[in-house]
């Protein structure tokens, strides 16, 4: 513990988005703040923040971040980089006492030699948050069971051995961790990532954003070679030009490896007028823009990581009222049930059609909307998984109520 305090140390390690734009890690540390925690978070620094400050009581440690592009060998050079510099800024942090706990987010699952040291040298227990499936996640992208595959599975079993407790996204994570990981199941909780109702919900609708067309049809989330965006342009083009669709606009708001390529791919199809791609946005223009939506587009791909996944964009939408069009994934309809309309995996032609008899159907759309809205109210919300959270911690520190202090530290990259 820190000198001067009788609060427990946590440490958060993140990697693959800065905090607070990483939604999951930043619900957890504010959750962690309001239950008596003191939270420092270690990232990837943001555009236009600094390299440490102080939001809403958590202490956020940033590195410059070094991505040199989407190649496997290029994810080799970045995860080196945010290795060291993650390694270098938690023990930056030690210096104020040692940690009680250290998270790690994945991916990559990297860091568990940095938690088998504090384990080592502290007793420093390990909490794995696990986020993705790293070799489901390079299958999908590059395709092919090779030695990079194998040293994915092997690092990942590495994460999971060295973990005293893990909390996994949804079942289907939570089963690998016990039957690839081996983990016990009472070390593996669910904690999904749901969103906050009070902050997400529909406001007035902004018709400029429609662009002088009476429909808009959004997507919100990472564009990257596995998330289907180059599926839902192409099933643009199909509602523009084969279908003749002149009244609907679409508007396709995030960024990633693939956001380049979708902006040539959009200007080659004759989208330009019809498809805005502004990158990353600020949560302002996100609820602006689903707020006027008629229809929320989840375009992710059947492949070995989608189908077993939970994707936020999909809860994002419910939590706006807005219906989802998805691919028929299994941890969607989870996710979804009935306030999405499922379509054949990797079909473009029948999701343009599923756009346009949404677009047409306002009843169905209002009624969608209002069932996924309920859902997220009821049983999604981070409301719901927060106590199940923060009651990992809670053991592993050996607090036995919520009113005891504590402090928490969150490394990220």
């Amino acid at each position: 513990m820190s000198a001067g305090t009788s609060r427990p140390r946590v440490a958060i390690i993140v990697q693959n988005l800065p905090v607070p734009f990483d939604r999951r890690v930043w619900l957890e540390c504010r959750s962690l703040v309001d239950a008596g925690y003191d939270v420092t978070v270690v990232c990837p620094q943001g555009e236009g923040t600094g390299r440490e400050q102080e939001i809403d009581g958590v202490r956020i440690l940033a590195y410059p971040p070094y991505a040199p592009g989407g190649s496997a060998l290029g994810y080799v050079l970045e995860y080196a980089w945010s290795f060291l510099a993650t390694a270098r800024l938690v023990l930056r942090a030690r210096r104020d006492g040692t940690f009680e706990v250290l998270q790690a987010c994945n991916p990559p699952d990297i860091f568990w030699p940095i938690a088998r040291w504090l384990r080592g040298r502290d007793g420093t227990r390990f909490v794995f948050d696990h986020h993705d499936l790293c070799p489901e996640l390079y299958a999908s992208r590059f395709g092919g069971q090779g030695l990079a595959h194998r040293g994915l599975l092997l690092l990942e079993r590495r994460t999971f051995r060295t973990a005293d407790r893990v909390t996994s996204t949804n079942e289907s994570y939570a089963a690998i961790a016990r039957r690839r990981g081996g983990k016990a199941p009472d070390h593996v909780s669910v904690v999904r990532t749901g969103p906050d109702p009070e902050k997400l919900r529909r406001g007035e609708p902004h018709p400029e954003l429609r662009r002088g067309r009476p429909h808009l049809v959004a997507y919100l989330g990472v564009m990257g070679p596995q998330d289907g965006v180059d599926l839902a342009l192409r099933a643009a083009d199909h509602v523009v030009h084969a279908l003749g669709r002149d009244d609907i606009a679409f508007t396709f708001m995030g960024s990633g490896d693939s956001h380049a390529e979708l902006v040539r791919l959009r200007d080659e199809l004759g989208l330009t007028d019809a498809v805005d791609l502004p990158g990353r946005v600020p949560d302002e223009f996100v609820a602006q823009v689903l707020s006027t939506a008629d229809v929320g587009l989840s375009p992710d791909p059947l492949n070995p990581l989608n189908d077993v996944s939970t994707m936020n964009k999909t809860m994002e939408y419910m939590a706006f009222g807005l219906p989802v069009l998805a691919f028929d994934l299994a941890e969607t309809r989870v996710s979804a049930a009935d306030a999405a309309r499922y379509v054949r995996p990797n079909d473009v032609e029948e999701y343009a059609r599923a756009i346009v008899d949404l677009v047409d159907d306002p009843t169905t759309r209002t009624e969608m909307g209002y069932r996924g809205r309920r859902r997220v109210e009821e049983h999604l919300a981070w409301t719901h998984q927060r106590r199940g959270y923060v009651r990992v911690f809670d053991e592993l520190v050996g607090r036995r109520g919520a009113d005891a202090p504590s402090s928490l530290a969150v490394v990220g990259g």
